[in-house]
Formats: structure tokens, sequence, C-alpha cells
């Protein structure tokens, strides 16, 4: 009876064993193929691997975006995996990794907005009229409390300048309203000369970078991402559907 359960006993060790070889080896592996991939494309920041489902196919990850290797030929693709019930894998994963990155993120550097138990971290741009749009729609919401990180982006030549504004101003949320209403528009307005708030503007450039944003406006409300300025979306999630205009009879 004691032999037998010995043997069991062993028979388990060896199984528990075996799987755990499987997963270093595995690593392994992912090990060699990123080192094959940086020779290949060096000037790609590549942050993680992974072995995908798909034969000879891996996962790269680089800031905010996934790309698709294939080793034996040295192949990079970048584009979107779709499965047949019309989900898109790829974006899917894509806000898995941010929202991981998010999630260790320090709020003491953010914009805070509000006061309420429903937390909603914010990335988002002065002169971008959609997060305009969503910005004045949570402004109607109650029970939230927002932290907002700028991220300028290139296109707007107006919103580093509108950044440092808000940063300057001793009532800054009230700056923000005024940024984000259009108040400032062909305004000639002037901001303070504070290495402080430069080294902020810098803080929330760089936090973005690191995460992986690349486009405004996105939001994660009590840890669900979205994405752009979805209404019906973050209604949803903050238990309030969007209402619909009254038909006419």
């Amino acid at each position: 009876m004691l032999r037998r359960l010995l043997n069991g006993v062993i028979f388990i060790f060896i199984i528990l064993l075996g799987l755990s070889m499987a997963g270093f080896a595995q690593t392994g592996l992912d090990a060699k193929v990123m080192e094959k991939f940086k020779k290949a494309f060096p000037r790609v920041n590549a942050e993680n691997i992974r072995k995908t489902d798909i034969e000879g196919m891996y996962e790269i990850n680089v800031p905010g975006r996934i790309l698709y290797y294939f080793p034996e030929k040295d192949y990079l693709f970048a584009g979107s995996i779709w499965n047949a019930a019309g989900k898109n894998i790829t974006d899917e994963r894509e806000s898995s990794i941010i929202t991981e990155k998010v999630k260790t993120l320090s709020l003491e550097k953010a914009l805070k907005i509000g006061k309420g138990e429903r937390i909603i971290i914010e990335f988002t741009d002065p002169d971008c009229p959609y997060c305009r749009d969503a910005s004045k729609h949570l402004s109607k919401k109650e029970n939230i409390v927002r932290y907002v990180f700028f991220v300028p982006l290139g296109m707007h030549k107006d919103a580093d300048q509108k950044i440092r504004y808000i940063f300057c101003e001793k009532d800054r949320e009230k700056a923000y309203k005024e940024a984000m209403n259009g108040d400032l528009d062909g305004m000639k307005f002037t901001v303070c000369n504070d290495e402080k708030v430069e080294a902020l503007l810098n803080e929330h450039k760089k936090i973005s970078k690191t995460i992986g944003i690349n486009s405004t406006p996105q939001f994660w409300i009590d840890g669900r991402h979205v994405q752009g300025a979805d209404i019906p979306m973050i209604d949803k999630l903050l238990g309030g559907g969007s209402k619909e205009p009254e038909k006419k009879q």
C-alpha cells in the first residue's frame, strides 16, 4: 500500500516536472525567436514576444501596437486578425496589454477632476474635437472622479501651449474646462515660465509614450477600456444609457 502511494507521488511529481520543464523550454524558444527578430529588425522597439496558435507566427508587442512575425522567412506583418465571429483579435490584445500598463500607473501626476466613487482615467488632447465631445458629456455625469493625462498630438500645433496654460493656472480644473470648451481657440493667452510646468508636460508625454497611447481620446472606466469618444459605451459602463430623441407623432 505504501509502495503504491509512493509510486503515485513520484508519478505526479514527474508530470509536474515535465510541465514545468515544458514551460521553461517555451520561454527559451521565445527568447531565441526574439533574438532572431532583433537581428532582423533592429529599429523596431519590441517589448515582448509570444507564440500564437497560428503555426509559425509570433506576436510582437511594441508600444501601443501588436505586430506579427514569421521567423522562418523573417517576415513582419502589421495588421489586424479577425476571427469567424467578427471579433478583431488584434484590437482585443492591444487593449488588454495597454490596460495592464494602465493598472500600474501612478495617478499623482494626473489632473484630477471631480469627486466620486467611479474612477475614470483619461488620455486627451485639448484640441481634439472628439476629446472635447467626450469631455462635455462626462462633465454632466455625477459620482465620478477623472484623472486626466494629456497627449498633445503632432497635428495640433497649439495643444502644448494650452496644456501649459492649464498647468500654470491656480484653478486647473477651470482652465481645463476653458480649453476643452474651445474658449482659448484663436485667443492670445499667456503662460507662466515655470520649470515645474514644463517638467509636468514632459512627464505626461513620457507616460503616454511608455503605455503606448498614440490616439485620443482613450478612457479606462473602473478598469474597462474605451477607445475613442464612444458615448454609448461610456454610458453603458457608467450605468446610464444615452437617451434617444423623442419621435415626432
